[in-house]
C-alpha cells in the first residue's frame, strides 16, 4: 500500500540548507496570500463601512484569494512545492511525499509567515482590526466541522491530481490556477457560513493578532481531517501503481 511509505525523516534534515531554503520559501508564499487575502476583506469593510459579509463582500474576498493563492503557489513550486497551507503539507506526509521532520518545519514557517502577515497588514492600516475566522450566528460548530472537512477535502484531492501524482503530465501545469481556483469556489460555499478557511495558517495568524481564539479548533480539526481523507483515498485507490517518494509536492 503506498500510504505506508510515511516517513519521520531525521532531526538532522531540519539543518540541512535545502529544507531551511524550502521553509523560508513557505513563510514567504504564506506572507504573500495573507497579506493579500486579509487585506482585502480589511480594505473592503474600509471602503463600504464594514460590509464584507454583503454578497460583493463575498465575492471580493473569492477573487482575492483565488489571485492571491495562485501567486503564492507558484512561487513557491520549485523551491518548497508551493503547500502555502499546513493541511496540504499534513497531506503529502500522509502519503509519503514529505517527512515529518519537513513537515513540522513547513508549519512553522507557515504559521509564522500568517503572524507577521497579520502584524504588518495591522501597522501599515493604522492599527484596523484583523478579524478572526468566526461562525455566523445560525451555524454550530458541527456545521462549520462538516464545511472544513469538505472543502479542505476538494482542495487536497486537487492538490493530489494536478501536483503530486507522478501521472499528472502537462496538466501539473495549471496547478496552481486549478488550486486557487478551487479555494475560490469554496470561499464562495461556505464564506457566508464558517468564513471557508481550509488553511489553519490562515485562520492562525489573525486570532494570534486580534488574540480571539472562539472555536478556533475547528479551523485546525476540519482542515487536518479533510486532508488527510483526501490523501489516503487518493494513494489507495488511484496512486497504486505509481508512488515516489518527494521531498516536496512536485509541480
Amino acid at each position: 500500500m503506498p500510504i505506508s511509505s510515511i516517513a519521520l525523516g531525521h532531526h538532522s534534515e531540519a539543518a540541512k540548507p535545502d529544507a531551511l531554503k524550502a521553509a523560508l520559501a513557505e513563510f514567504i508564499s504564506v506572507l504573500i496570500f495573507v497579506f493579500a487575502g486579509e487585506g482585502s476583506g480589511m480594505a473592503f469593510n474600509k471602503l463600504t463601512d464594514n460590509g464584507s459579509t454583503t454578497p460583493a463582500g463575498l465575492v471580493a474576498a473569492a477573487l482575492a484569494h483565488a489571485f492571491a493563492l495562485f501567486v503564492a503557489v507558484s512561487v513557491g513550486a520549485n523551491i518548497s512545492g508551493g503547500h502555502v497551507n499546513p493541511a496540504v503539507t499534513f497531506g503529502a506526509f500522509i502519503g509519503g511525499h514529505i517527512t515529518l521532520i519537513r513537515t513540522i518545519l513547513y508549519w512553522i514557517a507557515q504559521l509564522a509567515g500568517s503572524v507577521v502577515a497579520c502584524l504588518l497588514l495591522k501597522f501599515s492600516t493604522g492599527g484596523l482590526t484583523t478579524s478572526a475566522f468566526s461562525l455566523s450566528s445560525d451555524v454550530t460548530v458541527w456545521n462549520a466541522l462538516v464545511f472544513e472537512i469538505v472543502m479542505t477535502f476538494g482542495l487536497v484531492y486537487t492538490v493530489y491530481a494536478t501536483a503530486i501524482d507522478p501521472k499528472k503530465g502537462n496538466i501539473g501545469i495549471i496547478a496552481p490556477i486549478a488550486i486557487g481556483f478551487i479555494v475560490g469556489a469554496n470561499i464562495l460555499a461556505g464564506g457566508a457560513f464558517d468564513g471557508a478557511s481550509m488553511n489553519p495558517a490562515v485562520s492562525f495568524g489573525p486570532a494570534v493578532v486580534s488574540w480571539t481564539w472562539t472555536n478556533h479548533w475547528v479551523y485546525w480539526v476540519g482542515p487536518l481531517a479533510g486532508a488527510g481523507i483526501a490523501a489516503v483515498i487518493y494513494e489507495v485507490i488511484f496512486n497504486t501503481n505509481t508512488h515516489e517518494q518527494l521531498p516536496t509536492a512536485d509541480f
